[in-house]
């Protein structure tokens, strides 16, 4: 049976963690699990157990693993099937992703696979995770060196938001995520996009409000295709080339942030936009150029069968066609395009001159 998922509430602020505390009163957990990294351990998990003090100090467990994309891997996840088993986490247990995207999608699909699954909740950490990963039930793991190859579709029960987290944040880190709620303006809202590129991203300049609008036009597409079947597809906007970019600069020592590579990958498929969607070559290079500003290229060379053969791994392919989402114009998405190679790397060239 092909049972359509619920989609998870998200809650902002003060009625996040009413909501969370709501949840813990009636569910009656024998076991609440907190899985976090070394830097939200530090900078938010005080903060986090201390807003919720009737959670009883008897039944809270918390594992932390190391931060780093590196960490969704099948190695990583089985340790942490092994901590729950010796923690005695059973069905009624609970986990808690305290984090950023990494600990969203690996502690949900640990989570899913534990027992047939227990629940768990999402109160993500970063910025990218707060717009982007902790909503619309994508889980999974990295394998064999493709990004996401392996995961669920699986909903939390809840996702907390508090912006306040954001001020933990490296520079870099803010602007991960502030690629990604541009590409929701730019797929779905030109007036979301214009208000985020006229403002700066930093935490003082980033409210619930603006959050809110972003993850609503996330989770209107997710509502209406929940297991990417056609209209979802216009979320990775960016991501066909932006993910080769990103695993490609990984094998080279030379990693970029998630949110960087995606709008490199942007950029190059605002080009292919303005050949395979229409899209005026006016608006693309006004919008390249604000993105560029932003999200410049690395002056590193990219071998040329390495990035082709990552772009062929691409989960959205079919066969052997690569399948792209491009822009027709700024807030409008086309999805399911179809690109030969030889033009992708075209594109590419503009960008990185190999």
């Amino acid at each position: 049976m092909n049972k359509e998922l619920a989609q998870a509430r998200v809650f902002f602020e003060s009625e996040a963690l009413e909501n969370f505390s709501r949840i813990l009163r009636s569910k009656d957990y024998g076991k609440v699990a907190v899985l976090c990294d070394s830097n939200t351990q530090e900078f938010c998990l005080p903060a986090f157990l201390a807003a919720l003090p009737e959670l009883p100090s008897d039944k809270l467990e918390v594992l932390e693993i190391e931060p780093g994309e590196e960490q969704k891997s099948i190695e990583v996840l089985a340790q942490l099937w092994d901590a729950f088993g010796a923690l005695n986490l059973d069905r009624n247990s609970l986990l808690v992703n305290l984090g950023g995207g990494v600990i969203s999608d690996l502690g949900g699909f640990a989570a899913a696979c534990y027992m047939r699954g227990i629940d768990f909740v999402n109160f993500p950490t970063s910025l990218l995770a707060m717009a982007d990963a902790s909503v619309g039930a994508k889980t999974g793991i990295n394998f064999a060196g493709f990004k996401n190859r392996i995961g669920l579709f699986v909903e939390p029960i809840m996702v907390g938001i508090l912006p306040a987290f954001l001020k933990s944040l490296a520079a870099e880190e803010m602007l991960s995520g502030w690629a990604e709620m541009l590409k929701h303006g730019l797929i779905a809202d030109e007036e979301h996009y214009q208000d985020l590129i006229r403002r700066k991203p930093m935490a003082d300049f980033i409210d619930a409000e603006l959050l809110d609008r972003s993850v609503a036009i996330k989770a209107s597409v997710v509502n209406r295709d929940q297991k990417e079947a056609g209209l979802r597809k216009v979320l990775n906007f960016g991501h066909t080339v932006g993910h080769a970019l990103e695993a490609y600069y990984a094998t080279q020592q030379n990693p970029i942030s998630h949110g960087h590579a995606v709008a490199l990958g942007m950029q190059v498929e605002l080009s292919l936009s303005t050949v395979f969607a229409a899209l005026k070559p006016q608006e693309a290079e006004t919008i390249t150029k604000e993105l560029g500003g932003l999200y410049p290229f690395p002056d590193w060379d990219i071998e040329k069968e390495a990035f082709l053969k990552l772009m062929r791994g691409d989960k959205k392919n079919q066969g052997q066609q690569l399948r792209f989402t491009l822009l027709a114009a700024c807030g409008r998405a086309v999805y399911d395009i179809a690109i030969p190679e030889s033009d992708v790397w075209e594109h590419l060239q503009k960008f990185t001159g190999v």
